[in-house]
C-alpha cells in the first residue's frame, strides 16, 4: 500500500519504549496524566531524545473525557505539536502506534509519539447510556445465535456480563466444533501465560498458579474461570515512532526496531453469520495476519515471539490459529508440546512446538488490561525481545516479533517487527 503519492511508503522504526507498572485499579493515587508522563518519559529517555523533537501525538485511552491525550502530554511539555485522541476500544493502544507509523509513513511527520494510558474501574462499563451502544449490535447478536441472555453473575454489570460471554460461548462453540481440545487446554495457557509473569516487574499480577487453583477458581461463564480472564488495571506505554531519516540523523541505529507490516481489520459480515468466534475477531485477526505475510513474503515458521490478546485463554488458543502457527482445531496440540526451557538470563517460558514463545509478559492475563495501554504494552516488550534486552523473559535469539491487539466493536490489529537493518543498496534504487 502507498502512502506517499504513488512511492514505497516510508519505513518506520521504534525507537524508544516505555512503561509504568500496571496497578489494580483503585489501589494506587494517581491520575491519567502521571501515566502519561512516566510511560512518556520512559520512552524518551529510551530514545535518548528530547520532548522537543517530537512533532506529533497520537493519544490513545477509553475512559476519559475528549482532549484528555492534550492533558497527559502536557506533562511532558507545552510545544504546540499536533495531538490527535484514539479509541478503539482493547485495541486503542494499537491503534495509536498504527497512526503514529503513518503519519511517518506520508512523510510528514519525522518523529511522532505514541501515547496510552487508562484509569479504569474494576470491571468494563459504558457511561453513555441515552443513545446506541456501539457493540450492542454484536451483543444482540450473541444472543439471536443461541447466547443464553442476562447476566452470567449477579454482581456484574451488562459489559462485563457481556463480555466473557462472548468468549465463554466462542470456548465451547471450539470445543464442540474441535472435541479433541478440552477446558484443560485453556488452563494449561492460563497456567504458562502466569507463570511466564513473575519474571515482569511491570505486571499487575507476578506469580505462579497452580492449574488446579487456576480451573477451580471462581467459574465466571463455562468453561472461562477468574484466573483465566486479563483483569482491568490502571497504567500507561508509549512509543517512539520515526523515520530512517530521523533515526540515522539522531544516531538510534543500535536500538531501532522496524514495524516491518501493520494491518487494522474491522467487522465483515463474517461478524455477524452463525459463529461466536467470529464475533469475537477470528477471522478479522486472521485477515490481518494473512496480509502482514503477504506484505513482508515471510510466514508464522519465521516469527519467534509473539504478544497476542489474551483477554481469556480461550483466546489465546484461537490466535495460534488465526495467526497460522497451527492448523485450524489443532491449537491445542501447541499448549501440550510445550517444553519450559531456561534462558541465558536464567528465566523460564514456554516454547510451543520447538520454535515459538508466546506472551513471554505473561501477557493480559497476568499484566492487566488498562485498555488504552495495552497494545503499547506489547510493543514495548517486543521491542525489548528484539533488542535482546528483555531479561529473564528473554527469548533468546528473537528476530521477528508478531503482536495481535483486539478491541470489540471492533478492530483486530496485527503488527510485526524487525530489528533495524540496512537496506541493500540495490533496493534503495
Amino acid at each position: 500500500m502507498s502512502v506517499n503519492g504513488g512511492a514505497p511508503p516510508k519505513r518506520a522504526f521504534v525507537v524508544g519504549v516505555g512503561v509504568t507498572k500496571f496497578e489494580k485499579p483503585l489501589t494506587k493515587e494517581w491520575d491519567y496524566p502521571d501515566m502519561g508522563r512516566e510511560a512518556g518519559l520512559a520512552a524518551l529517555t529510551d530514545a535518548e531524545i528530547d520532548y522537543r523533537q517530537i512533532q506529533a501525538v497520537v493519544a490513545s485511552y477509553c475512559y476519559g473525557e475528549p482532549t484528555s491525550g492534550q492533558r497527559a502530554v502536557y506533562e511532558l511539555g507545552l510545544t504546540g505539536v499536533p495531538v490527535f485522541n484514539v479509541n478503539n476500544n482493547c485495541s486503542s493502544g494499537s491503534s495509536a502506534l498504527m497512526l503514529a507509523r503513518r503519519l511517518v509513513q506520508s512523510g510528514v511527520e519525522d518523529c511522532v509519539l505514541a501515547l496510552g494510558f487508562e484509569k479504569m474501574e474494576r470491571g468494563l462499563s459504558e457511561k453513555y447510556t441515552d443513545r446506541t451502544s456501539p457493540v450492542k449490535r454484536h451483543m444482540d447478536h450473541m444472543v439471536n445465535i443461541g447466547a443464553e441472555p442476562g447476566l452470567i453473575q449477579p454482581r456484574m454489570n451488562n459489559m462485563t456480563s457481556d463480555v466473557v460471554k462472548l468468549y465463554a460461548y466462542a470456548a465451547r462453540e471450539y470445543i464442540k466444533k474441535y472435541p479433541g481440545t478440552t477446558v484443560d487446554d485453556f488452563v494449561d495457557i492460563a497456567y504458562k501465560n502466569h507463570k511466564q509473569s513473575v519474571n515482569n516487574p511491570w505486571a499487575t499480577i507476578q506469580r505462579e498458579m497452580s492449574k488446579e487453583d487456576i480451573k477451580s477458581k471462581l467459574m465466571l461463564c463455562y468453561p472461562i474461570t477468574f484466573w483465566m480472564s486479563a483483569p482491568t488495571a490502571d497504567g500507561g506505554a508509549a512509543a517512539v515512532v520515526c523515520s530512517e531519516e530521523f533515526m540515522i540523523r539522531n544516531n538510534l541505529q543500535r536500538q531501532a526496531v522496524e514495524i516491518i507490516s501493520q494491518h487494522m481489520v474491522t467487522d465483515t459480515g463474517a461478524s455477524f453469520k452463525e459463529s461466536f468466534m467470529d464475533l469475537s475477531g477470528y477471522h478479522m485477526a486472521k485477515e490481518a495476519a494473512n496480509r502482514c505475510y503477504r506484505d513482508t513474503g515471510l510466514s508464522s515458521s519465521d516469527v519467534d515471539v509473539l504478544e497476542v490478546h489474551d483477554c481469556f485463554s480461550c483466546n489465546e488458543l484461537f490466535m495460534y490459529e488465526a495467526l497460522q502457527l497451527a492448523p485450524e482445531g489443532r491449537g491445542a496440540d501447541l499448549i501440550r508440546n510445550g517444553k519450559w526451557v531456561t534462558n541465558k538470563n536464567g528465566g523460564q517460558m514456554c516454547v510451543l512446538n520447538n520454535k515459538w514463545v508466546v506472551n513471554p509478559s505473561g501477557g493480559l492475563e497476568s499484566k492487566g488490561h488498562p485498555i488504552g495501554a495495552t497494545g503499547l504494552a506489547q510493543c514495548t516488550e517486543l521491542v525489548k525481545q528484539l533488542r535482546g534486552l528483555a531479561d529473564k523473559r528473554q527469548v533468546d535469539g528473537a528476530k521477528i516479533a508478531m503482536q495481535h491487539n483486539f478491541g470489540i466493536g471492533g478492530a483486530a490489529v496485527v503488527t510485526m517487527y524487525r530489528k533495524y537493518q540496512p537496506l541493500p543498496v540495490h533496493a534503495k534504487l
